[in-house]
């Protein structure tokens, strides 16, 4: 696969690291943000946040978003996601891994390496500063870039074309099929599903590896 491969695209939260103690942060900031607009408990936002997130998931036959469910209930989400800046503390739960600043690194001598995230510029470059990781992705797509959360087709063929790319020319690695992967592979991208840091590490030895 790698011989046509000339561009990784990484998600970033929950596929350069995994942090559930602060996923449910980001859950419960927005059940506060939802609590404080209609007046209720957050118990009770985070139940409507849920019943919608699985009504899409029904309807659709595929993994509803935070995103999306924020969206189907009329929230703001560019103050949803300067909720999340002024609220969730990555620095609580993340620190730098070397291995995978090793990896970024080594992938970043052969291929053109891009982010693209759900998650907001400004948390994203707080994660990736923890991370080790800042400075090594040529352009970041965070949440502002459309303000159309993944998937979305409209954002992904602008992302195409912004770094000059064909589909057949891409990678596109994260951690939730539905959500980052089933539409870049539908428009003849590859894929790379991964469910935990350590299968992360399995990217050098699929895109470079057989060439040493």
């Amino acid at each position: 696969m790698h011989g046509g491969i000339k561009a990784l695209l990484f998600d970033l939260d929950g596929t350069l690291y995994v942090n559930n103690d602060l996923g449910r942060e980001t859950d419960l900031s927005a059940c506060r943000y939802l609590a404080g607009i209609k007046g209720i408990t957050v118990e009770a936002a985070g139940s409507i946040i849920m019943e919608t997130r699985q009504r899409l998931s029904a309807a659709s036959g595929l993994t509803a978003t935070l995103s999306q469910a924020c969206l189907e209930l009329g929230l703001d989400l560019a103050d949803l996601h300067r909720h999340f800046a002024a609220e969730v503390q990555p620095e609580r739960y993340l620190t730098m891994d070397e291995r995978v600043v090793e990896l970024l690194k080594a992938l970043g001598n052969r291929f053109d390496l891009h982010l693209y995230t759900n998650n907001n510029r400004v948390l994203a470059d707080r994660t990736m500063e923890l991370l080790g990781v800042a400075g090594f992705f040529r352009q970041i797509f965070s949440i502002e870039y459309t303000w159309r959360p993944k998937p979305d087709q409209a954002t992904l063929e602008m992302i195409l074309r912004v770094i000059g790319r064909e589909p057949a020319e891409c990678l596109f690695i994260g951690d939730r099929y539905d959500v980052d992967l089933r539409l870049p592979a539908a428009t003849g991208a590859a894929v790379f599903l991964v469910n935990s840091v350590q299968e992360l590490f399995n990217l050098y030895m699929l895109t470079v590896g057989e060439d040493e």
